[in-house]
C-alpha cells in the first residue's frame, strides 16, 4: 500500500512539474525582472550624462558672455578686480548654477602658441575647498588672452560603477576661451 502512495504522490508531483513547466502566464514579469535592472541603470547614465553636457554647455554660455567684456575692453576700462570679474561672470551663471563653485584664471601670453589650455590641477585645502591661486591679468588693447572659467558640478555615482567625476565627488567643467583683445581705445 506504501508502494502505491508513493507512486502516486511521484506521478501527481511529475504531472505539475509537466504543467508548471509548459505554463507561461508569468514569463512576462520573469523576463522583466531580468531586463529591469540593466534597463533602470541606463537610464540613470542617461540623465546623468545629459546633465553634465547640459552644465558643461550653460557654462560655455556663460563664458561666453563674460569673455566679451575682456574682448572690448569693457573689464579693462572699468578698472574690474578680480573679484568683480567674478561677479560679473556669476550674473551670467543660471539659476541652478553656484557662484561659490566658479573659478576664473585670466592670463595674458606673447603669442597664440603660447597659450596654455589644458585643466589645471586643483589643489585642495583640509576642508576640501579649491585654494588655487587663479590670476586674473586681462591685458590691454590687442592683448592676447587666455581665459579659463572652471565650475566644479556635483554628480552622483550610478549603478555598475557608473560615475562622471572626475574631482572627488564632483565633475569639473571648463571653458576656454583664448583670443585678442579688440583695439579699443583707452
Amino acid at each position: 500500500m506504501r508502494d502505491g502512495i508513493e507512486g502516486h504522490r511521484k506521478y501527481t508531483f511529475r504531472r505539475r512539474a509537466r504543467a508548471l513547466a509548459r505554463d507561461t502566464r508569468g514569463a512576462t514579469i520573469i523576463e522583466f525582472a531580468i531586463v529591469a535592472l540593466p534597463f533602470i541603470a541606463l537610464l540613470i547614465a542617461i540623465l546623468q550624462t545629459s546633465l553634465v553636457f547640459f552644465a558643461q554647455q550653460t557654462l560655455e554660455t556663460t563664458s561666453e558672455e563674460t569673455a566679451r567684456q575682456l574682448v572690448t575692453g569693457a573689464a579693462q576700462k572699468a578698472g574690474m578686480s578680480k573679484s568683480d570679474f567674478k561677479e560679473a561672470a556669476c550674473e551670467n551663471l543660471p539659476s541652478f548654477m553656484s557662484c561659490d563653485n566658479l573659478m576664473i584664471d585670466v592670463q595674458t601670453v606673447d603669442s597664440f602658441a603660447d597659450a596654455d589650455t589644458k585643466a589645471p590641477a586643483l589643489q585642495y585645502d583640509s576642508d576640501g575647498k579649491v585654494e588655487n591661486n587663479w590670476k586674473f591679468e586681462p591685458g590691454g588693447a590687442g592683448s592676447i588672452v587666455v581665459m579659463r572659467t572652471m565650475y566644479l558640478f556635483p554628480v552622483i555615482g550610478g549603478p555598475f560603477g557608473f560615475d562622471l567625476s572626475n574631482s572627488g565627488d564632483r565633475r569639473l567643467l571648463i571653458a576656454t576661451s583664448v583670443f585678442k583683445s579688440e583695439p579699443y581705445l583707452t
